[in-house]
């Protein structure tokens, strides 16, 4: 299917566009979002399909010196290894090289490849036009320069067209991914994703990636709900997506970091920790319609409350044998350290063995990976109980002076149970959050 050159975004689009921004924007602050129609269950893609099934969009900006190499590999890879008709969308981010040149030449001369130009800059508003106008079932993007081994894309695509997976993205944080990059950049990545951990629980690895997929269904869904136009629109789409429950399929890379990349990072970082807040402050209020976003008879309908039930007796089972743990050594340190400190050492204790049983029995966690951070989110969580704990003791040692041992024994566990509560919700939400699907074939 040849090119058919250049469909450029007019003048008036562009004016639209920022209406729609403005739009979106007073939307999440002052009104939920209307809710969009559930999604169907997923089904695989049949074996013969008249359109491609797979579209393949590269964002670019002023790249006359990679574009051409990258496309012509690209298109050779897919004609390879790739058994569905496929299309290569070029998405030209208003560059002022020669760049929109050699894209026309490239539609023109490499059968299913396009392109089209937009009237302004940003790696999210050329994915969200790309994607919003393609017609194919499965849609993805790489970087031009190619950082990401080719032999990942089969396995990228592959979940989505089964009818395994709702998204998948390529990692270079998971145990398998082979990476080549300096320690500046590697030391960002990973307090960039430990972040968006610690703030806004997500439970996939690795957000920038400039590797991902996702089936049209989805992307029609979840493109009006994200507001980013820049580089957080990778982050946004992923985490709305995961709290919507959408199953997330990771990918380990072979990656090689490009030197020449002109992402500005201290800009970058900025937008991205507003991008942060601004979609916490959606989530917590509710703004954005994510059960909607949820497939009707899919994964959630039949496995989330089984599985909640189950963790929430196994969690059940752990916390009474820590409360037991936490009285026994109450009592024995109560005599020598007196109630607060006691009371201190006691739940610290029961705390990192209550941590420890629950990453194992409860959520399922095995290994080493990741036990470190665990631990630390545990304790943040101890930290919670022992505020409960030694307010309701400090409470009754101010309304009632004399109380005893059996009357402080009787208001430790009614808080201990409070706290209990609050922890187990923690733990599912923030400590232990539901871990995404993981390839198995390293590329």
């Amino acid at each position: 299917m040849p090119g058919t050159g250049a469909r450029a975004c007019p003048a008036p689009e562009k004016d639209r566009e920022t209406a729609m921004r403005t739009i979106r924007r007073s939307a999440l602050i002052d009104r939920p979002i209307p809710e969009p129609s559930a999604l169907p269950r997923r089904a695989p893609l049949p074996a013969q399909h008249p359109e491609p099934v797979l579209d393949v969009v590269v964002p670019v900006y002023n790249e006359e010196n990679d574009l051409e190499p990258c496309v012509r590999r690209l298109h050779a890879h897919l004609g390879e290894t790739f058994p569905y008709a496929f299309r290569i969308t070029i998405a030209d981010n208003a560059s002022t090289d020669a760049t929109p040149r050699i894209a026309a030449r490239l539609a023109a001369e490499l059968p299913g490849t396009d392109w089209i130009r937009l009237a302004e800059k940003g790696r999210g508003r050329a994915l969200h036009t790309a994607w919003s106008r393609s017609r194919a079932p499965v849609l993805a993007y790489l970087d031009v320069d190619l950082s990401t081994d080719l032999a990942a894309l089969l396995p990228l695509v592959a979940p989505l067209i089964s009818g395994h997976s709702d998204i998948a993205i390529g990692t270079r944080l998971a145990r398998g991914s082979q990476v080549v990059r300096g320690p500046k950049r590697e030391i960002i990545s990973r307090c960039y994703n430990g972040l968006l951990r610690s703030t806004l629980a997500v439970g996939f690895s690795d957000a920038q990636c400039g590797f991902k997929a996702v089936r049209r269904d989805v992307a029609e869904r979840l493109l009006p709900l994200v507001e980013d136009r820049e580089w957080f629109f990778d982050t946004e789409l992923l985490v709305i997506a995961e709290r919507a429950g959408l199953r997330i399929h990771e990918v380990p890379v072979d990656w090689v970091d490009d030197p020449d990349s002109r992402v500005r990072i201290l800009s970058t970082a900025l937008a991205d920790l507003r991008g942060m807040a601004r979609l916490g402050r959606a989530l917590a209020g509710g703004r954005l319609p994510l059960t909607a976003l949820r497939r009707s008879g899919g994964d959630l309908d039949g496995e989330l409350p089984a599985g909640l039930a189950r963790q929430a007796v196994r969690f059940a089972a752990v916390g009474a044998a820590s409360t037991l743990c936490y009285l026994l050594l109450y009592t024995l340190l109560r005599p020598a350290t007196g109630a607060q400190a006691a009371n201190g050492l006691a739940l610290l204790a029961s705390a990192v063995a209550n941590t420890a049983a629950n990453r194992r029995l409860t959520f399922g966690v095995r290994g080493r990976d990741g036990a470190l951070r665990h631990q630390l989110k545990g304790l943040a969580a101890f930290v919670v109980g022992l505020t409960l704990t030694s307010g309701s003791l400090a409470v009754l040692h101010h309304a009632a002076p004399g109380a005893g041992h059996r009357v402080e024994l009787v208001t430790l566990i009614a808080a201990n149970l409070a706290a209990t509560l609050l922890r187990f919700l923690l733990f599912r939400a923030w400590v232990f959050p539901a871990r995404r699907t993981t390839g198995s074939v390293s590329p």
